[in-house]
């Protein structure tokens, strides 16, 4: 059955990547739960959802990208994915508020939890922290400029240049990788464990959450990057590669408030590593 159409919108007929996406995060939670338990079937549980939600992301966007190629995606369509991506955005935002509240919440009232921290902040546990202006000044810097990049790759697309936009898709995508890179070593030798306590926990909870969203969206840019050489995406119709700056650049706002507040000043005045 083909879709109803009209001058503003496309409706879709029934589909099952929707439902297929919703069994493959339910098994996929449900799975690590039973992994984190220690219960029957924690071992390939969740690699089951994974797999199913891959397969059912890649068989939505792909039928998503060829509704563009059809021209599906009418001026009202677009905006409403703006406002879909705006939403998920906003979401994600609210994920990170509730790490940096635990991180707040145990560094400002350490006394609260004296017999956990020792009554001060960092813990009493901790012999030495990060040294914030060393490898995570370094990602800074590295995030700001992937800022710039993909802006660059943004602009060259909407003046019709796409040597431009392939070139600033490249430098994000490698900038995001050193990144990764970079975290995966400070993670290597940290000198204090997970785990252990509160300010490790909120650590690497925090920064590593991050580090994900940084991965994920490195793909999502890669994705673009292989659009982009597909002959995809034009000066009016863009959404997919707006989505990921999007992205982009919200990965890099949150990485400034973790500088700040968990780097410099979550461990001020202490020994650093």
């Amino acid at each position: 059955m083909a879709g109803t159409k009209n001058h503003d919108y496309h409706i879709l007929p029934p589909d099952i990547a929707p439902l297929a996406t919703t069994i493959g995060a339910l098994t996929f939670t449900t799975g690590m739960v039973l992994f984190m338990h220690k219960m029957p079937g924690g071992a390939f549980v969740p690699w089951l959802g994974l797999a199913i939600l891959l397969a059912s992301m890649f068989m939505w966007f792909s039928k998503i990208v060829g509704e563009a190629h059809a021209g599906d995606h009418t001026p009202v369509v677009q905006l409403h994915q703006r406002y879909g991506m705006i939403l998920f955005i906003a979401s994600e935002v609210m994920f990170f508020v509730g790490w940096f509240w635990a991180f707040f919440d145990f560094s400002l009232f350490p006394s609260t939890i004296a017999e956990v921290v020792g009554g001060q902040w960092p813990p009493k546990a901790i012999e030495a922290v990060m040294d914030p202006f060393a490898l995570p000044l370094l990602n800074t810097l590295i995030l700001l400029c992937s800022g710039t990049t993909v802006t660059w790759a943004h602009h060259s697309l909407i003046h019709g240049d796409r040597d431009g936009l392939k070139k600033g898709l490249w430098a994000t995508i490698l900038l995001g990788l050193l990144f990764s890179t970079i975290q995966a070593y400070e993670y290597i030798h940290a000198p204090f464990p997970f785990g252990q306590n509160t300010y490790g926990s909120a650590f690497y909870m925090a920064t590593g959450f991050h580090g994900f969203h940084v991965i994920v969206g490195t793909i999502m840019l890669i994705v673009c990057l292989k659009r982009a050489y597909n002959g995809d995406f034009t000066p009016r119709q863009h959404f997919g590669f707006e989505a990921a700056a999007w992205y982009w650049h919200f990965v890099d706002v949150v990485w400034l408030f973790l500088f700040v507040a968990v780097y410099v000043w979550g461990g001020w005045g202490y020994p650093t590593h």
